[in-house]
């Protein structure tokens, strides 16, 4: 059985606009197209269609979904690592549900909830490595990187270094949200603790680096997605400030 365009919006719920687009960028090819011009869909474009939804779903930009649908052809295959994709966020998001409920209730009470406990779902290798799963395969598919693997010994070393991040990243959040300037004194002395604290624990970072590696979550969808959904222009305002303090610091 054959679908047009409009049918085939209907049942999946992706707008005609969306679908010829597809089309246009060669992510979805219609079956056939009719005498009269129509662009007609059979079961497998509707297959191929699910598919692209379940990585958009994902979070995964639309060139990078055809190219790994160009790799894997097989729909058992696809289907396998969405279901394991789809399963590490539930897991993650599960995990991170529990310490939102634990932190509301902190809240509620008037209480300050321990460090550690702010990072609960993190505390094995086990669990960093589900953590990091998603951020592996998008730097492995975009740009070759090998997978970090965290093993016994790094945990404690990540908990303390994801504790001492997530400080900075909210301190950093507040600063935009409170309209201090990207090169004000305060903002200078939070990148030289951040940095400071960074290379006291093995991670050798210049301030040039860093702003370097700012520039990049920039024009790196996966991160810049990651940053800008805890606050809106905090990427941009992290490698201001970043450049402005790499300039001041040489």
């Amino acid at each position: 059985m054959l679908y047009t365009v409009k049918e085939v919006s209907e049942l999946s719920g992706v707008t005609i606009k969306t679908l010829h687009h597809y089309h246009k960028i060669g992510l979805l090819f219609p079956g056939k197209i009719s005498e009269a011009g129509y662009r007609m869909y059979g079961s497998k474009e509707l297959e191929r269609l699910q598919e692209i939804l379940f990585y958009k779903e994902l979070d995964f930009p639309l060139d990078q979904i055809k190219e790994i649908m160009e790799q894997r052809a097989d729909r058992l295959s696809l289907l396998s690592q969405q279901e394991e994709l789809l399963l590490s966020r539930k897991y993650r998001l599960d995990n991170i549900v529990q310490t939102l409920r634990k932190s509301i209730s902190c809240a509620k009470e008037g209480e300050t909830m321990d460090s550690m406990e702010m990072f609960k779902g993190f505390q094995n290798e086990e669990e960093w490595n589900e953590a990091l799963a998603e951020q592996n395969q998008h730097l492995q598919i975009t740009y070759g990187m090998e997978s970090l693997e965290v093993a016994p010994t790094d945990v404690q070393k990540l908990n303390e270094q994801a504790v001492e991040a997530m400080t900075f990243m909210n301190n950093m959040a507040g600063s935009l949200r409170d309209g201090i300037k990207h090169n004000d004194e305060r903002i200078d002395n939070l990148l030289r603790n951040h940095l400071e604290f960074m290379n006291e624990h093995g991670n050798q970072i210049t301030a040039h680096d860093f702003a370097a590696q700012t520039r990049f979550f920039l024009s790196d969808d996966f991160h810049l997605k990651m940053l800008e959904s805890q606050q809106t222009g905090l990427a941009y305002y992290l490698s201001a400030a970043a450049d402005s303090f790499s300039a001041a610091n040489p």
